[in-house]
């Protein structure tokens, strides 16, 4: 089984919404977060999506849900007090509805810009690999300040950037966060740097480069501007 986690239980504050968190935002009427979810919802290879969201905007989702015909979501579940613990919680939803051996693809629920050839890269080399996380290529100098004060500034050649989906086999994305409740370790940036410290070697393909995550003002223009590209392309040709 493949399934999909999306994460969708942020405020925001960086968007500067007052009315909304950014995930509800609207674009031609329909809220960021659909955007996402039609996505997966629209593939073929997809069975099924968990929805971690702020939990005071469930019903609004759910309304949303059925407003769209979204008709792959099995459960929507509130966020935790951290970004680990709201995936934590998809994760135990997803495991509850499908095997532990099942392909999970987590992913951000305002990157509504990926494309179906991503979810299908995902979905064969996590199946091959165990895992899989879509990178970019970087196009700017990474700088990395050691402890010591010093500065390494690895080749950008060999330099990549993690973006979304992160895609793990649904047994052993889990073990990993038992592990770190177990720590008490709450604060990871995201699953693959999760995954990695518990030993896991990862795998990487490359995704489009429009694959952004829309967390500022200059995104969501990013943004309108990209479905506006689509848009045009599916009504002229080109």
């Amino acid at each position: 089984m493949n399934i999909a986690v999306i994460f969708a239980g942020g405020s925001g504050k960086r968007m500067n919404t007052v009315a909304r968190p950014k995930q509800f935002l609207e674009l031609n009427g329909k809220p960021i977060i659909i955007y996402t979810l039609e996505l997966f919802d629209n593939h073929p290879d997809i069975d099924g999506i968990v929805v971690v969201c702020i939990e005071s905007w469930i019903p609004f989702l759910q309304k949303m849900l059925k407003k769209f015909e979204i008709n792959k979501v099995v459960e929507v579940v509130p966020g935790g007090q951290t970004g680990q613990d709201s995936i934590y919680n998809g994760l135990s939803t997803a495991a509850k509805h499908y095997p532990k051996d099942s392909i999970v693809l987590i992913h951000d629920g305002v990157r509504p810009l990926i494309v179906e050839q991503t979810i299908t890269d995902n979905i064969e080399t996590a199946k091959k690999e165990g895992n899989c996380i879509t990178c970019v290529p970087a196009t700017e100098t990474f700088v990395v300040k050691q402890e010591d004060g010093s500065l390494n500034i690895p080749s950008r050649d060999r330099s990549l950037i993690a973006r979304a989906p992160q895609t793990f086999v649904l047994g052993d994305i889990l073990e990993a966060h038992e592990e770190a409740r177990k720590a008490d370790k709450h604060d990871f940036i995201d699953s693959c740097t999760m995954m990695s410290y518990y030993g896991h070697q990862m795998h990487t393909i490359i995704g489009p480069m429009e694959n952004i995550k829309i967390t500022t003002p200059t995104d969501f223009f990013i943004f309108r501007a990209m479905v506006q590209v689509h848009e045009n392309q599916q009504i002229f040709g080109f």
